[in-house]
C-alpha cells in the first residue's frame, strides 16, 4: 500500500478536527442548533478550509465516525497473519481494529441524530461505505489475485451490511462500553461478531 505524504497526513488531521468539532456541536445543540461558522470557530480553521473538506455540516458530522488506519497499520496487520489465512480471517481482524467502542458509540449517536434530522442519513451511509471500501481495498491487496474477481467486494459488503441492525437498535446487542444493566438480555458484541463470521465460514 502507498505511504501517506506529510501533506496528506496534515490534510487528514485538519478534516478530523473539523469533523470532531461538528460532531460535538451536533450532540450539544442538535443539527438545527449550529452552522458552519460555529464549526470553524471551534476547530480554529477558516470557512474556506472547511469547504475544501466538506460540502456541508451534515457531511462533517457524519465523517466524525470514520476511523483512519494508516497504510503502515494495514501492512503490519497483513504481515502478522498466518500464512494459511483467508480474506475472511483478515476481515475479522480488521473489524476488531476498526470497530472500537468509540466508533460504535459515534455511529449509534449519528443514527439517533438522523431520526430527528433525516438529511444526515445519506452522509452516515457514505461514512459506512468509506469504512467498507477501505477494508475491501486492504482485502484486495491481501488476496493478490488468488480469488475470483468481485470476491472481496461481496465479502466486505456482506459483513458491513450486517452491522446496520446493531446501530439502529434492531438487534439487542451489547456494544463495547455498554453494561448488561443498560441492555438487559443482550448478546455481547463479541458473540455477535463470532456468530456472524461462523455463518460466513459455513456458507450460511
Amino acid at each position: 500500500m502507498n505511504k501517506q505524504s506529510l501533506r496528506d497526513i496534515k490534510r487528514e488531521a485538519t478534516g478530523i478536527a473539523l469533523a470532531e468539532a461538528a460532531f460535538k456541536l451536533a450532540l450539544e445543540r442538535g443539527m438545527d442548533g449550529f452552522v458552519v461558522d460555529d464549526i470553524v470557530q471551534i476547530a480554529n480553521y477558516s470557512r474556506r478550509t472547511f469547504a475544501n473538506h466538506f460540502s456541508c455540516k451534515e457531511e462533517a458530522v457524519a465523517s466524525a465516525a470514520i476511523t483512519f488506519q494508516s497504510s503502515e497499520e494495514a501492512d503490519q496487520l497483513i504481515a502478522g497473519m498466518p500464512d494459511d489465512s483467508s480474506p475472511l480471517d483478515l476481515l475479522y481482524r480488521l473489524l476488531q481494529m476498526q470497530l472500537t467502542a468509540e466508533l460504535l458509540w459515534k455511529l449509534r449517536e449519528l443514527i439517533t441524530l438522523s431520526k430527528q434530522s433525516p438529511s444526515l442519513e445519506p452522509y452516515i451511509l457514505n461514512a459506512l461505505r468509506h469504512l467498507q471500501k477501505s477494508s475491501q481495498e486492504i482485502l484486495s491487496d491481501f488476496a493478490n489475485g488468488r480469488y475470483p474477481e468481485g470476491y472481496t467486494h461481496l465479502l466486505a459488503g456482506a459483513v458491513y451490511g450486517a452491522f446496520m441492525p446493531l446501530l439502529d437498535g434492531s438487534l439487542n446487542v451489547l456494544l463495547p462500553g455498554q453494561t448488561s444493566e443498560e441492555v438487559p438480555g443482550a448478546t455481547t458484541f463479541d458473540q455477535y461478531l463470532n456468530n456472524m463470521f461462523g455463518y460466513l465460514r459455513q456458507g450460511f
